[in-house]
This record gives structure tokens, sequence and C-alpha cells, in this order.
């Protein structure tokens, strides 16, 4: 079944040995779906949570996840399996800066995705969620890479 997830970002990523995994994450979902990462320009938390609304308004059927410590953890098959109730809708995946996200992006969310109870960087929070979605296309597929 076709996939479309979007991974909106804040921020460059400055460490290129996370850079090069995301874009081999991303390179992998895109030959098997439709994968799109947006990468928007850091600031306060209130001006990212500005573009961040901007762009959402433009994905008004899609399934929107903020990534927030307090959301809930799921695992990895857990996250396959509501990925693929979606039946082809749209998934985003919102990843805030070093600060978080606005109180105003979390209201918009349908769910607050914690990744783990540990403190990441937003860098590799961002190749993990990547990983994550790779792995959830692989799982669906019943490919091994969930098993290596």
């Amino acid at each position: 079944q076709m996939f479309r997830y979007t991974v909106i970002a804040i921020g460059k990523m400055k460490n290129r040995s996370l850079a090069t995994l995301c874009d081999d994450f991303s390179k992998r979902l895109k030959r098997q779906g439709n994968f799109e990462l947006i990468e928007l320009k850091d600031g306060d938390v209130e001006s990212e949570g500005h573009r961040i609304l901007e762009a959402l308004a433009k994905r008004s059927d899609a399934c929107i996840y903020a990534m927030a410590e307090e959301g809930m953890t799921r695992t990895s098959q857990r996250l396959a399996d509501e990925l693929y109730t979606l039946q082809g809708r749209p998934a985003v995946f919102i990843l805030g800066g070093a600060y978080g996200l606005s109180d105003a992006v979390k209201a918009r969310a349908d769910a607050l995705f914690a990744l783990s109870p540990l403190t990441f960087t937003h860098e590799i929070a961002r190749m993990l969620i990547c990983e994550q979605l790779y792995r959830a296309v692989a799982i669906q597929n019943g490919s091994k890479y969930h098993h290596e």
C-alpha cells in the first residue's frame, strides 16, 4: 500500500554523519513511496511554531504527529500498525528545534509522540524518526530489515 510521510524539522543538520544517515533513510523511503523532509528555519519557539502551522495549512488531510517528550511512546510494531491503518492518508511528523514545539503546534497535532523517555538532540531525533519510518515500511512489507 502506498504511503505518504512528511517530516517537518526545524533547523539545519550540522552533524554530517547524522545528516548522511538521514539522507540514506530518505532515499530508501522515496524508492518505496512518497516521502518528504521539510527543513524550516530556526528561531524562537513562537516563530518556529508559526512556520510549522503555515506548512501544516497545506496538509489539512494529514494525520499529524508532534514529537514531544510528554507524548506517548510506541513500539516500532505499534507505529507500523498505526501508520498502516491510515490506508494511504498522509502522516506528518513534526520535530521542533532545541527548545521543542510551541503549544499552538501541539494543540494542532492529532497525537503527541515521544521517541523515548531518554532525551536526544534534535538532530539525533531527526535521524531516528527517519529510521523508524523506514522500519515501519519494512515491517509492513515483511522485510528482513526489522530483524537485522
